[in-house]
C-alpha cells in the first residue's frame, strides 16, 4: 500500500494507494496501514475515523492497544500540530518499542522521535533514532531504518551539533545513494545537508 510512498513525502501517490486498498479490501489490516499513511499525510479526519472503527473493534486486541494504535494516535497529533500531545500517546508504547507491529518493527520508536523533532527536543528525537540504527536486524528492510539516520541528522542539527548532523546526513545518503532523486525525502535531505557545508 502507500505506507511507503507516504515515509518518502510522496502524499498523492499515497493517499491513491489508500483508497485503492480501502476499495478492494477494507479489513482490520488494511484499516490500520490506511490510518497510518492518512495520519503521514496529514488527512487527520480520515485517519482519526479509521481509528475509531479499529478501536471498536479490536478492544482486547494488546498489539493494537499498546503499540499499533497510539503509535497512529501519534501521528495524527504531530500531524495536526501536537507533538507534544504524540509523545503522550506514545508512552504505553515504550515497553513494546522492541516487539512486533502491523505497521512494521519499532514505529513506535521512530514516530516518537519525529514527535520530539517537531517539539525542538533534538537531544529526545536522538535517543529514539538512535533505537531504530542499534537494531538492524529488528527492523531489517523496512525504511524507517534509513530514514532514522535523517531524523538523527535532523536531531543533531537541531542540537547545532553540526559535525554529528553532517556525518548523519552522510550515512543516510550512502543508503540511498542508488535512490530515484526525485524522491521528496531524499530532495529534501540534500537540501539541509547542503545548508550544514
Amino acid at each position: 500500500m502507500g505506507q511507503w510512498e507516504a515515509l518518502f513525502g510522496n502524499q498523492e501517490s499515497a493517499r491513491h494507494d489508500v483508497d485503492s486498498a480501502l476499495a478492494r479490501a477494507p479489513g482490520s489490516d488494511v484499516k490500520l496501514t490506511a490510518a497510518f499513511v492518512l495520519a503521514v499525510t496529514g488527512d487527520v479526519a480520515r485517519a482519526r475515523a479509521l481509528v475509531g472503527q479499529l478501536e471498536k473493534t479490536g478492544a482486547a486486541n494488546s498489539v493494537l492497544n499498546l503499540n499499533t494504535l497510539p503509535t497512529i494516535r501519534a501521528r495524527i497529533e504531530i500531524s495536526a500540530g501536537n507533538p507534544s500531545q504524540a509523545i503522550r500517546e506514545l508512552e504505553a508504547a515504550v515497553p513494546f518499542d522492541l516487539g512486533n507491529s502491523p505497521l512494521g518493527n519499532l514505529y513506535p520508536a521512530y514516530v516518537r522521535g519525529q514527535a520530539y523533532l517537531a517539539a525542538h527536543e533534538g537531544n529526545a528525537a536522538t535517543r529514539e533514532f538512535q533505537k531504530l540504527i542499534d537494531h538492524p536486524g529488528i527492523v531489517m528492510l523496512a525504511p524507517t531504518g534509513a530514514l532514522a539516520h535523517l531524523g538523527l541528522a535532523r536531531a543533531y542539527a537541531l542540537q547545532r551539533e553540526s559535525a554529528k548532523a553532517k556525518t548523519a546526513y552522510q550515512d543516510f545518503l550512502a543508503l540511498w545513494k542508488d535512490a530515484d532523486p526525485g524522491i521528496p525525502i531524499l530532495k529534501q535531505a540534500k537540501a539541509e545537508y547542503a545548508k550544514l557545508q
